[in-house]
């Protein structure tokens, strides 16, 4: 690594893009946050570019922004991949072992991971990340790195998460038409664990909840690696849209009742009133704060209830020793973390950005927990993609992958 190295993190999200700039620097153990930036952005849908104009527009807007405070132009950004269309399954990847003493190197481990993404795809979808978890050397298993045991067959247990290739061009013209080069990107719900969760936690089981706009990021990590991972499709638009049709009233004047006097306490609000005239309702009624709550309640309730059924499916429902970790601009709803305890039966806490220095003060939120995620990837010299599970040992299994993974990136543009 050079002497000091800029990386940036670019969090596209339906609702804000943000930006968060940092400083690589030898001696230091953190990076140091030089520019954080956030504006609305536009032209996404559940996470999903459908717009490339409006979202490149977004996109240039938060860049100029954060170059201004850095006073430095930005060419390259690790960016976050989002929405529903993407997929995550188990595979098995089995290789001999080369070498005629029987010791395993290198080569053969990355071989072995190579082997668990011959999969059948469906049309249109492409691997956006192998993450080996575990290893088994002939009769022995359970191997978190085999090099330099000895053995005749290697196998590898991975998770394979796939995305839709048109989405992912969607993106990367994105990019382009917003002159900024992709260093690397990774989904939302492993960015946003690698910013908010200790190796502790993610060796006793934890599951990080990522509420944004339009879509809650899942990811479950359990003895060190990642376990499973989703996208559901709601998010805290949702209940504006609710709040909406339940006051008969618009997403704007919905959208500052939400974030004025949201609270998942409707027993403590009964008999307090709000004038929606005050908040430019044109009709100016008077609603209380409980029927609000309840609106809340609801929606909220459903996004809890997808998640529970996600951790059902892998057998972690209420089993996971520390609990969850609730992070985006959705976890700061009050009242969220009692409601999360209730309807998970798990501990729960917010998640903030951990092992950064520099403007701390600026990204110490729930919010720039992707971005951070993003950031932390610009410690390694080369970036591969297919290689970004839990720890940076997996980037090193997999650089000789890394110029391929930069090839099929630019193979989207024009």
């Amino acid at each position: 690594m050079s002497r000091e190295k800029i990386v940036a993190g670019l969090d596209i999200g339906t609702c804000n893009a943000k930006i968060v700039v940092a400083k690589f620097r030898e001696g230091n153990s953190f990076p140091q946050i030089a520019a954080v930036a956030q504006m609305p952005s536009a032209g996404l849908r559940k996470g999903v570019v459908v717009d490339l104009g409006e979202a490149a527009k977004s996109v240039s807007q938060v860049k100029e922004l954060a170059q201004k405070s850095l006073g430095m132009p930005i060419d390259s950004v690790f960016v976050n991949i989002n929405g529903s269309h993407l997929n995550c399954r188990q595979s098995k990847g089995v290789v001999a072992v080369s070498r005629a003493d029987g010791e395993i190197s290198e080569e053969d481990k990355n071989r072995a991971i190579n082997a668990s993404s011959a999969i059948s795809l469906s049309p249109n979808y492409e691997i956006l990340h192998i993450l080996p978890r575990r290893f088994s050397v002939d009769n022995q298993s359970d191997i978190k790195d085999p090099v330099g045991m000895r053995g005749v067959r290697l196998e590898v247990d991975s998770l394979l998460i796939e995305g839709l290739t048109p989405s992912m061009k969607s993106l990367a013209k994105c990019l382009q038409e917003a002159d900024l080069e992709a260093a690397g990107f990774m989904v939302s719900a492993l960015a946003a664990g690698r910013a908010v969760l200790n190796k502790r936690q993610k060796e006793l089981g934890v599951l990080v909840l990522d509420l944004g706009g339009a879509t809650t990021n899942f990811a479950v990590y359990e003895e060190g690696d990642i376990l499973h991972c989703r996208v559901l499709p709601v998010g805290s638009l949702h209940i504006t849209n609710d709040i909406a049709i339940g006051l008969r009233t618009s997403v704007e004047v919905a959208e500052r009742v939400k974030l004025e006097f949201g609270s998942l306490r409707p027993s403590q609000n009964k008999k307090e009133m709000i004038d929606l005239g005050k908040m430019g309702d044109a009709e100016g009624e008077e609603v209380s704060r409980h029927a609000i709550s309840e609106i809340i309640e609801a929606r909220v309730n459903e996004i809890f209830d997808l998640a529970n059924k996600e951790l059902k499916k892998i057998d972690r429902a209420g089993l996971l020793p520390a609990g969850v970790v609730l992070c985006g601009g959705g976890a700061k709803l009050p009242g969220l973390v009692e409601f999360a305890k209730e309807k998970l039966r798990l501990p729960v806490a917010l998640g903030y950005p951990q092992e950064i220095e520099g403007l701390v003060e600026d990204v110490n939120d729930p919010i720039f927990a992707v971005a951070c995620g993003l950031i932390s990837l610009g410690e390694e010299d080369e970036f591969c993609a297919q290689g970004s599970g839990s720890s940076f040992e997996y980037f090193k299994a997999l650089k000789p992958w890394a110029g391929k993974l930069k090839k099929w990136f630019k193979s989207f543009l024009p």
